[in-house]
């Protein structure tokens, strides 16, 4: 059965992580995606480690598998040439250069449309276009000045980032959607168009809940630690060994909750009976819940509560995060290749069009001859 994107051919002049993280899905999908590096060095994360893999890092290796490794010199003529080609053949373009570094090779959108019409043109950008096109875009800084860290932490501590690249990873998905609504919309028009992502966007339009309180009150929320802003129980409590992650989304699991480390009065006591009760009066609800949780250990606890449909766990490291994906028949993680460690799998399942194949992540180069070899054939017309 074909991949929906079989057929579709990707040039990929991104490095790093967000454009890296929006072609690979692409890759996943099916699409025949040519990642370009510069000669000698390759994309900058290659050289990311430690942890070093057989042919790499493992840095680089999580976003570019089943892709096509060429090396082009775009201060060379003859490789500008061949990157141009690459453009005019392609269906998709994935870029995050800096501004103004493209377009002054004849690889910006405008020139790129005007021999290739259905491009769909990805620009990956730190803070977009227009007043930010000057400045840098890094996921940390955008995690710091765009408000993520403002509420991430302990509210007596500094503010921290999360403990993943998380808005190079969100704005990864936002391409990828972006990318794939316009493919949609070519088929309409027959023509393709520029999409453009920025991780600032991307970040803001992550807040949910967040953004909308502050819209809503004016007032910037600030530092919870694990605690909800509207929900409670709804964190991490204190048990004999370890945390406890309790979701409670309604009354008739807190009630359940309350039953369970046998104290069915809290759930009939005013100040705990309805959220908002709970949530005005949050560290009464957490000092009566950790008495009673001290008794057992954290796993005990979380096996009783999601007995009973009180969303519940142990906290756990990520090597508990993939063994209970692995439990649950999710099947978290795939082959890659002889010489590459496992890689987690595509996240999406299809009933009509599973992701089955994964290839290694390429070496620096390693299709060059094939690829050069095509883009010094003669072209021949995609169907419109």
């Amino acid at each position: 059965m074909p991949l929906p994107l079989d057929g579709v051919v990707v040039a990929d002049f991104s490095r790093v992580l967000a454009g890296p993280l929006a072609s690979v899905m692409l890759a996943d999908l099916g699409a025949t995606v040519i990642k370009v590096e510069r000669p000698g060095s390759g994309d900058d994360t290659r050289t990311w480690g430690p942890p070093w893999t057989a042919d790499s890092s493992s840095y680089f290796e999580c976003a570019n598998r089943s892709k096509r490794s060429v090396t082009l010199d775009l201060n060379d003529a003859e490789d500008l040439r061949l990157a141009r080609t690459l453009a005019d053949r392609a269906d998709v373009l994935v870029e995050n250069f800096k501004d103004g570094a493209l377009a002054g090779r004849g690889l910006g959108y405008d020139s790129v449309r005007r021999t290739n019409p259905r491009i769909v043109y990805c620009s990956v950008t730190g803070f977009g276009s227009r007043g930010g096109a000057a400045l840098a875009g890094y996921d940390f800084l955008v995690q710091a000045v765009g408000g993520l860290m403002s509420i991430t932490g302990d509210p007596d501590a500094d503010p921290t980032k999360a403990g993943v690249a998380l808005v190079d990873v969100l704005t990864a998905k936002d391409a990828t959607i972006g990318i794939l609504a316009a493919l949609q919309a070519r088929e309409r028009t027959g023509e393709g168009q520029h999409v453009e992502v920025n991780l600032l966007s991307t970040l803001l339009g992550s807040l949910a809940n967040q953004a909308s309180a502050y819209l809503a009150t004016g007032q910037a929320p600030g530092r919870m630690g694990n605690r909800h802003p509207s929900i409670a129980p709804y964190e991490t409590l204190r048990c004999k060994d370890d945390l406890l992650a309790v979701a409670c989304g309604n009354d008739g699991q807190f009630r359940r909750l309350a039953e369970v480390v046998q104290s069915p009065g809290l759930a009939d006591d005013e100040r705990f009976a309805t959220n908002p009760a709970r949530v005005a009066n949050r560290p009464e609800l957490v000092r009566a819940l950790e008495e009673r949780l001290a008794r057992d250990t954290a796993e005990a606890w979380a096996q009783r509560l999601t007995a009973v449909g009180v969303p519940a766990g142990k906290v756990g490291d990520l090597a508990a995060g993939i063994a209970l994906a692995q439990s649950l028949g999710l099947e978290p993680t795939v082959s890659v290749g002889p010489s590459s460690p496992p890689q987690i799998r595509h996240p999406i399942t299809y009933s009509a069009t599973p992701v089955t194949s994964y290839r290694p992540p390429p070496r620096l180069g390693e299709h060059n001859a094939d690829i050069r070899r095509w883009l010094t054939e003669p072209s021949q017309e995609k169907n419109s």
